[in-house]
């Protein structure tokens, strides 16, 4: 949450920082400032809003330099407003920071004590007059900063520089993502790769405790032993051109049609044509190690929670391990059982969430194996764990979550598939035909997609009303939970997701002719029991919108909109099931004028507890 861009070099500082800004607002748009260094002051412009509301202030009085630091803010501590916004400035330091600061309460006291007045009510200028109240006893910015830094309990991503010397850069992080690009005579600060992909493919990512000094020159970096260290140089192979619309009116529409490009780059290469076998080339797992393990813990938030639960139904069904998934942000203070040996499984999208990460290390600790299922390579979560699944969705820009949670089911059944074969589970027919399946996915969520002219105009007929339930049953359960966040997060309709045999236990009572409800109905095993709920909500008045598989005439007939998906082996009826949820989302947020990419209250990632 929050982005953070910085350069130094030969050009002018601005419009990089403000480009990077804008490629960065999905991670928090409250409000926008940069300070640019103009050869003689620094000059920092703050506003609140977006970013574009920060550039309709810079072109009544542009800067230029060749220092600057940027960043777009998603409120933590102080209400979103100008005088909260970053940069923050203390004496001739200025500061932008990512994170929560725990103790600046504490931290606060003692400056105040030593004189420092504050203006705003964040934790970020605790640690910008902490910075400078270091220098006060240090020669140089540098050792002030990893003074001052010492003193901080909590997670931060830092960029500050001085006014008196803007002739280096200096960038830290403890628990905040944070990377460094290198360029030509220049060097790059973000909190994420969109920001400056289109001007270096070259990065380095920080560890917890680095500190790196920047200058036109080159990149030092000081490890939290305060050792100079080198960290590995990642080549990012993302187009730029995969971070832009693309001619789509929004970047979410655009990531639900990438849906068969992102898992045929998910799928495709980890399945040998030879011998059909799964290859997992990071995950580091050896076969004496897949047999030895007795159960496995899946750790994720939101919508990687969703990727989750039809992972363990991917995983119990194929490769028969006992799967228990856990909300990240809970898994570490109850005390889990785990036992050496167990297998603790990431999804995360950004690599980079919070609660996930503090999850894996509590999971480390107790002796487990870990691997993460993630987008981002040599992310934090992704360098942590003793194994790795990329899932190559690309760059996911709009804040709901559309190609990143099917690459990761799509990852987790690869897994699954992978630890079945290891254990000798499934018969090689089964076996073979789950693989074909995999195969055939992206050409089936392809045709998926053509059913979008259909969800546009039911989503202009059902946008009035204010409450919706999804049902779904077995492993689509989880997938009626996510068509349930998808339109809470976009379109701030209230929403919610049951199992279809637990209607009977509450919900029910919600229903009448003002409760639509979404069914979630594919041709499988369970098919019949959906059906019966289907009766259940019509007899009490209730409108049905049925997703159903091709062939369908039983619920059809009773349903009030009836969506058809090609009909499909079970496991992959949760990918095709989703698409239609989310066209749903995204065309009633449309019809009702919210802000699709970047709905209130929201950030892509959620890098603070």
């Amino acid at each position: 949450m929050c982005g953070i861009v910085g350069y130094i070099g030969k050009d002018n500082s601005l419009p990089i920082l403000i480009e990077g800004l804008r490629k960065l607002e999905y991670r928090g748009y409250d409000s926008a400032g940069v300070a640019v260094h103009n050869g003689s002051d620094v000059i920092i412009k703050r506003k609140e809003g977006k970013v574009s509301a920060l550039e309709d202030e810079l072109r009544k009085e542009p800067l230029s330099g060749m220092t600057g630091i940027g960043h777009t803010r998603w409120a933590t501590h102080g209400r979103p407003s100008e005088i909260n916004a970053h940069p923050h400035r203390a004496d001739d330091i200025v500061l932008v920071h990512n994170g929560i600061i725990e103790n600046y309460l504490e931290l606060k006291s003692e400056l105040e004590a030593h004189g420092h007045t504050f203006s705003s009510e964040t934790d970020t200028e605790v640690i910008t007059r902490l910075v400078a109240e270091k220098l006060k006893a240090h020669p140089d910015l540098f050792s002030a900063v990893k003074s001052a830094l010492k003193r901080v309990k909590g997670s931060y991503a830092i960029a500050v520089f001085r006014e008196s010397d803007p002739s280096s850069l200096i960038a830290a992080r403890k628990g905040s993502p944070l990377i460094l690009g290198i360029g030509q005579g220049e060097q790059y600060i973000a909190s994420d790769i969109p920001a400056i992909l289109w001007r270096t493919r070259e990065v380095k990512y920080l560890e917890d405790g680095d500190v790196a000094l920047l200058t036109e020159k080159g990149i030092t970096i000081y490890d939290e032993n305060d050792k100079i260290t080198e960290r590995k140089t990642t080549i990012i192979n993302w187009d730029p051109v995969m971070a832009e619309k693309g001619g789509y009116r929004h970047f979410m529409l655009k990531e639900i049609h990438e849906q068969p490009r992102a898992l045929t780059d998910t799928l495709g290469p980890r399945i040998k044509e030879m011998g059909e076998e799964i290859y997992l080339e990071d995950l580091n797992l050896s076969p004496e190690k897949v047999r030895s393990i007795k159960k496995i813990f899946i750790v994720s938030c939101g919508t990687s929670w969703h990727a989750a639960l039809v992972g363990k139904f991917l995983i119990e069904g194929l490769a028969r391990v006992p799967v228990e998934v856990d909300i990240a942000s809970e898994f570490r203070y109850r005390n889990p059982i785990i036992e050496k040996g167990d297998l603790v499984i990431a999804v995360s999208q950004s690599g980079e969430t919070a609660d996930t990460f503090a999850a894996v290390r509590e999971a480390k600790q107790k002796g487990a194996t870990t691997i993460t299922v993630c987008n981002v390579v040599a992310s934090s979560i992704a360098r942590e764990t003793d194994g790795v699944i990329y899932t190559h969705a690309g760059p996911e820009i709009g804040v709901a979550s559309t190609k990143a949670f099917t690459t990761q089911m799509g990852a987790l059944y690869l897994l699954a598939l992978h630890l079945s074969a290891e254990r000798s589970v499934l018969s090689s027919q089964d076996y073979a035909r789950h693989i074909t399946g995999l195969k055939h996915l992206p050409a089936l969520v392809e045709e998926t997609l053509q059913t979008e002219k259909l969800i546009e105009d039911i989503a202009r007929e059902y946008s009035k009303f204010r409450d919706f339930l999804f049902l779904g049953r077995g492993i689509n359960y989880p997938i009626a939970l996510e068509g349930a966040l998808k339109l809470k997060e976009i379109s701030y309709i209230h929403a919610e997701g049951y199992p279809v045999g637990e209607m009977k236990h509450g919900p029910i009572a919600l229903i009448d002719e003002n409760m639509p409800v979404v069914v979630l109905a594919p041709s499988d095993d369970l098919y019949d029991k959906v059906l019966a709920g289907v009766e259940e909500v019509k007899a009490r008045d209730g409108r049905v919108i049925a997703i159903v598989s091709e062939g369908d005439k039983d619920i059809v007939q009773r349903a009030d909109h009836s969506i058809v998906i090609p009909k499909a082996d079970k496991c992959l009826n949760p990918f095709l099931l989703s698409i239609p949820l989310q066209f749903l989302a995204y065309h009633v947020a449309v019809h009702l004028g919210t802000d699709v990419d970047q709905p209130r209250n929201l950030a892509k990632s959620v890098t603070v507890e």
